[in-house]
């Protein structure tokens, strides 16, 4: 139980209000709610009036699982190792923490969406393609095209115009992700709590999402063996890439909530040790996916083959893992 908990507890058993306790305490409401929603951290000499006005130690109040009646090894020391002094350490108050950790679930939707308007952009030119050949509407193939890629770009355009603000928003706390970090009491266990909250939603949707991976290919695979009308496979791949982009969808939405406690708790890909390997990782990542994205681009609008140059992604996504991987071993080595 964090302290955040235990204020709630201990105020609810003496039956106080938020107003009462914080009459009492000489400080505003708005100072206790902060408390209780691990918002903010009450200073030491709040957190001694409140061991007082409730009767409990400040052990208590302050270790996580400290029990009321546990009074043994008090007096143990705990020696940590201490890092090295050559090793920059950024020390990261509550506030802070709170702010980051809002700025990713706030932003994590609008991220993911873009995500997916990337995936879905050749969508409308695939259904307008198919349309006009099937002369279900009274435009020409030309005409049908350049409808369809002036929404292409305008889908690119307006993905590209989130990923940028979310990464200038982002510029503040990317040292998270690559310096290591002391966290002010009260943040683990925060950011535990809300991890360990979040955990279902996050198994449900990666499941949800591998799942629609998997199927997601069946109604082109069915319709091919059924029929060879092109234009109706067309409109298969753009359900395809519709279904890919609702999977996508979830697992960047969950992935960079989730990512966002890792990185606090320096847990997963964000360990003191793999922090010092990101600045390496980012650089080939950043490379790689910019020549993936300008060779789909060039062979899509060279044979205007969109429902063929798809394919690209899933194999650069395996490629990447294996380069990676092959990164990795050499670092190993070396």
């Amino acid at each position: 139980m964090i302290l955040a908990d235990k204020i709630i507890e201990e105020r609810k058993k003496n039956g106080w209000s938020q107003e009462e306790l914080a009459e009492k305490l000489d400080v505003s409401r708005q100072s206790v709610s902060k408390w209780e929603s691990a918002q903010s951290v009450p200073d030491l000499k709040k957190v001694i009036k409140l061991a007082e006005i409730f009767n409990v130690s400040t052990d208590y109040l302050l270790k996580e699982s400290y029990d009321k009646e546990d009074t043994k090894d008090n007096d143990k020391v705990v020696l940590e190792k201490t890092p090295s002094q050559t090793e920059k350490i950024c020390i990261v108050n509550m506030e802070e923490a709170s702010e980051y950790v809002s700025f990713q679930e706030k932003n994590a939707h609008p991220f993911a969406l873009a995500v997916a308007l990337c995936i879905t952009s050749p969508v409308i030119l695939l259904v307008l393609l198919g349309l006009s050949h099937l002369k279900k509407i009274g435009l020409s193939e030309n005409f049908a095209i350049g409808i369809g890629i002036t929404v292409l770009f305008f889908m690119v355009a307006g993905a590209v115009f989130v990923f940028v603000k979310y990464g200038t928003m982002m510029s503040k706390f990317e040292y998270l992700k690559k310096t290591t970090i002391e966290t002010a009491y009260g943040i683990d266990d925060m950011v535990k709590d809300k991890k360990k909250k979040f955990a279902k939603t996050y198994s449900m949707s990666i499941t949800v999402g591998v799942v629609l991976c998997i199927l997601s290919a069946l109604p082109l695979i069915v319709t091919s063996l059924i029929t060879k009308n092109e234009m109706i496979i067309l409109f298969m791949v753009g359900l395809l890439l519709v279904v890919i982009a609702v999977a996508v969808y979830l697992f960047v939405k969950v992935s960079l909530i989730n990512e966002c406690y890792n990185i606090l708790l320096q847990e997963g890909d964000y360990t003191k040790e793999k922090k010092r390997e990101y600045a390496l990782e980012e650089k080939i990542g950043s490379l790689y996916w910019c020549i993936v994205t300008s060779i789909y681009l060039a062979w899509s609008f060279t044979t205007m083959s969109w429902h063929r140059t798809w394919i690209i992604w899933p194999i650069a996504g395996v490629f990447y893992s294996v380069i990676m991987a092959v990164v990795n071993i050499m670092k190993k080595e070396n």
